[in-house]
Parts: C-alpha cells; structure tokens; sequence
C-alpha cells in the first residue's frame, strides 16, 4: 500500500529530474549545484538511512572541493563525464539499458531502447533535443521516471478536487486519476531500478573516488526507497 501523497510525488519528481539532467549531459552543458554541499543538506532523504548516506557523500565529496575554482571543478567533472558516459575511444561505462542487460553486449541500440521508445509514446513524449541519445539512457529513463511522477502528483491533486468537487453534488468529468502507483512501479523494476547497480558497478570500477558513481548510488537508492514506498 502506497504512502506517498501528492506532494511527495511532486519531491520526487523534482529528484529524478535532477538527477536525469546531471547524467544526461556533462556538468558544464546542465546545473551546477551538485558542487555546493548546501544543495545536498536540503535534498529530501524520504526517512531512509541509504539515501542519507548517498547525500551525505555527494556533500562530503562538495566540501572537499570548496576550496578549488568552481570553473576548474566544473571542467574536471564533464571530462569524468566524458571518460565515463562518451568517450572517445568508447565509454568506460555506457550509460544504456541495452549495454547492461547483458554481459559483453556491445551495440547500444537493443530491446530496451525499443521498449523505452514505447513508455515514452506511451506518455506522450519521445526523446528529443541536443544529447540525441538513445530512449535507453539512464538519463532519459530517470527523466521519464520523473515525468511520471509529476503526473501521479497531479492525479493525486486531481482526485482531491475530485471528493471536493462531488461533496457539493457538481460534476467531475475530465478530473479522473490518471497514472497510477502500480505502473510506476512496474517501470521502475523493468527499467532504471533493474539495472542501475550494474552501471554503478563499472563507474565505481571506473572513477571509484569521483562524482558519478556518488550520484548513481543516489539514484539506486532513491529508486530503492520509492519502490518499498509503493508497497
């Protein structure tokens, strides 16, 4: 059973978009606040201890860092980025479903990023802009995930106004719920959350002591946490 009211969706949403964007693109082409540990003391933590854990490290790592030139520290993290996600030669860690859904998988276009291609259909939305990524990019799985949430929020929104609306015998026609908990949840397990560790896996393998495999552990315990939410 479910415990999460609009306005945790509405946080959630706000997470997942944040850290979508940070993995989508390199720090210097997105946001920034990932290098103030004052950003990571305000990050909701949802009550559980792993996810405290993961912001407490990305702010830790924020403070051993204040002292440097942010432009510098900017620069450093996109080449982390680079080395990681992009390449050349090829990503020491590559960032789609496709190439860690299976052992020495070696072409990033797969079932997944067909699938991916269907959710976003599915919800109106296909994958566009500048990254001219694949749909299965953690980037763009977290930003769906995100997506998703926000419309949970708003059928939560919805069905209150709906009570409200019927309580004084009006009509609620065009406020019916729209997503719900369940087909979030199904996402999470067939998409980001049943392969994320994997991913993290090589990035810590990769860049052990580096901002990536710090967000990443933010991301999978995020993800964990909501799904033990939804019951």
């Amino acid at each position: 059973m479910s415990t999460l009211d609009a306005n945790s969706w509405k946080a959630l949403a706000d997470a997942y978009a944040f850290l979508g964007n940070s993995l989508l693109r390199p720090m210097s082409q997105t946001a920034d606040a990932g290098l103030d540990a004052s950003f990571w003391s305000v990050f909701p933590d949802f009550e559980s201890e792993d996810v405290a854990h993961a912001i407490d490290s990305l702010a830790l790592w924020a403070e051993s860092r204040r002292g440097e030139a942010r432009d510098a520290v900017v620069t450093d993290v996109s080449v982390e980025y680079t080395a990681l996600f992009v390449g050349p030669p090829s990503p020491l860690a590559p960032p789609w479903e496709t190439m860690n859904r299976r052992e020495g998988a070696t072409v990033g276009f797969g079932e997944p990023t067909f699938q991916m291609r269907e959710v976003l259909r599915g919800l109106g939305l296909e994958a566009a802009g500048p990254s001219n990524q694949y749909e299965d990019h953690l980037g763009l799985e977290l930003l769906c995930l995100s997506e998703m949430c926000r419309r949970r929020a708003w059928a939560l929104d919805m069905a209150a106004t709906a009570r409200e609306v019927a309580a004084r015998g009006e009509s609620v026609d065009g406020l019916s719920r729209e997503l719900s908990g369940e087909e979030v949840a199904a996402y999470l397990d067939e998409h980001p959350l049943g392969w994320v560790g994997a991913l993290e896996d090589k990035v810590e393998a990769a860049r052990p002591d580096g901002y990536y495999v710090r967000l990443l552990t933010l991301a999978r315990s995020l993800m964990e946490r909501h799904k033990a939410l939804l019951g």
